[in-house]
């Protein structure tokens, strides 16, 4: 392809002037092939019209036999007895030598024709036409001749005389011409008038037989705005034309058939997350005993009165630190767990912004070497909803910024009301998340620290709670980040 081929197609095929529909293009081809049509048909009328029309003129000039030209050769005037017979317009000329001695035209006036000197039919010609009338084949086939603004195109033919002359016959052509303008006039309306009846009867019939597929494309829209990512998904919807003699039949039992294969998958999708779901619950309900207990034993060994030999005291100390952390995976997965499970949260008026103040307060007691910033409106931002729980959904945030970023990093908080929803963001200016990553940090288990050491701390599950309790208030999270800023967004109505 060479440099600029791509602007040259664009301007040689617009954008606006090329049928984008199926309706649109099916009646545009009807439209182009009945105009073909229609233009063959008059071409070939029009041209079989005036070969007819000339051919006559053509019979015509040689049943004359050249009588008027012969008057002319005989009386040297331009009007004579044999005027009588001919069609007005008839074209006489002598030729002599292979010069004009003598033209006239007869125009149809008796009165000049009944005086035998009247000379009201005699032409004169131009050195050209005087020419063109000499270059006459003699005793040939007729020619059309110019001859000028004023007698205009003609049919003549020229005969030897019987004086050693040259008579020219000739009939016009402007009758012939205007019988051809007249049907070209009138078949240009009525085709004109046709393709606009086709055009107009064409779409409403390419609409109608494209009834069964605009409701397959309903059907497919309809499904394609289901939420299809999670939970159970019922797909009752099926195309109706599914006749297998018809291209929209097969199309429609095509998508009947992918449907149902696509139900299917979903179904036994929702399943395996319902079991999944029920286990990390159940698992989760029934580890919080065993690991209280193997705490509670951790933490009297430590009290002990006796004496403790250090390395048992560095392993108790050990033992209590990872069933505090295993305490909290498993308070993770039972929230959410009920979470999805659908269980409804407590409905109070919350005041967001004392739980921004309170949040910022810890962050820094737990990352003072971190900048932490507060941003917040005027007034209190209060919204319905968990007190406890929209307060870790901001933890969460405050922690994760502390955990992912190095020290010395600024992170700000602000909250504030926009278009009657509470926004609370935490920007910062650290590294940023990979860009891998961006789209799956809500996930569970998703971590930016792939060793996963415990030098972080970060379980994989605080901001998958984060999107389950803002979902669960109606709200909504995003996240956007580069190298030097990364925004959390929390929009509760």
């Amino acid at each position: 392809m060479t440099p600029g081929s791509g602007l040259r197609r664009a301007r040689w095929r617009p954008a606006g002037l090329v049928p984008r529909t199926l309706r649109a293009r099916l009646t545009a081809g009807l439209l182009v092939l009945l105009v073909a049509t229609c233009a063959a048909v008059g071409f070939a009328t029009t041209a079989a019209l005036r070969h007819f029309l000339v051919d006559r003129l053509d019979q015509q000039l040689a049943e004359s036999g050249g009588r008027y030209a012969a008057s002319l050769e005989h009386t040297g005037r331009g009007a004579g007895p044999d005027t009588r017979a001919q069609t007005p317009g008839t074209l006489g000329v002598r030729l002599l030598g292979g010069r004009v001695t003598a033209a006239g035209v007869v125009d149809g006036d008796a009165d000049d024709a009944d005086e035998p000197g009247g000379d009201d039919d005699r032409v004169t010609f131009t050195a050209e036409q005087q020419h063109a009338l000499a270059a006459l084949p003699v005793d040939g086939p007729a020619r059309s001749l110019d001859l000028g603004r004023t007698l205009g195109h003609y049919r003549v033919r020229a005969v030897t005389g019987r004086d050693g002359d040259v008579l020219v016959s000739g009939l016009p052509l402007r009758p012939a011409e205007d019988t051809v303008d007249r049907l070209e006039t009138l078949e240009l309306t009525v085709f004109a008038i046709a393709a606009t009846a086709a055009g107009a009867a064409g779409a409403a019939w390419v609409g109608f037989s494209l009834r069964p597929l605009r409701r397959v494309v309903g059907i497919a829209e309809r499904v394609g705005a289901l939420p299809l990512a999670s939970g159970e998904v019922m797909l009752a919807e099926r195309v109706p034309d599914d006749d297998p003699r018809t291209e929209v039949g097969r199309v429609g039992a095509a998508l009947n058939r992918m449907l149902g294969h696509v139900g299917d998958a979903l179904a036994r999708r929702h399943a395996v997350e319902e079991r999944l779901r029920a286990f990390a619950a159940d698992a989760s309900h029934e580890l919080r005993t065993p690991v209280a207990a193997v705490r509670g034993h951790a933490e009297l060994a430590l009290r002990h009165p006796g004496p403790v030999p250090a390395g048992v005291r560095h392993s108790l100390e050990r033992i209590d630190a990872e069933t505090l952390r295993m305490g909290a995976i498993v308070e993770d997965l039972l929230l959410l767990a009920r979470l999805d499970a659908g269980r409804p949260l407590a409905e109070e008026e919350v005041d967001l912004t004392r739980i921004a103040l309170d949040a910022v307060a810890d962050a820094r007691a737990a990352g003072p070497e971190h900048r932490w910033r507060l941003a917040l409106a005027e007034e209190p931002v209060l919204v319905s909803g968990d007190e406890h729980r929209l307060s870790q959904v901001v933890a969460n945030l405050l922690a994760n910024a502390r955990t992912h970023t190095p020290p010395g990093t600024e992170a700000l908080l602000r909250l504030e009301r926009v278009g009657g929803q509470a926004e609370l963001s935490i920007t910062d200016d650290g590294p940023g998340i990979a860009p891998e990553l961006v789209d799956r940090v809500f996930e569970r288990f998703v971590r930016g620290d792939r060793a996963r050491s415990r030098a972080t701390g970060s379980t994989g599950l605080g901001l998958a709670i984060v999107l389950a309790v803002a979902r669960a208030h109606g709200g909504a999270v995003a996240v956007e980040s580069r190298p030097g800023r990364t925004v959390f967004t929390v929009r509760l109505p």
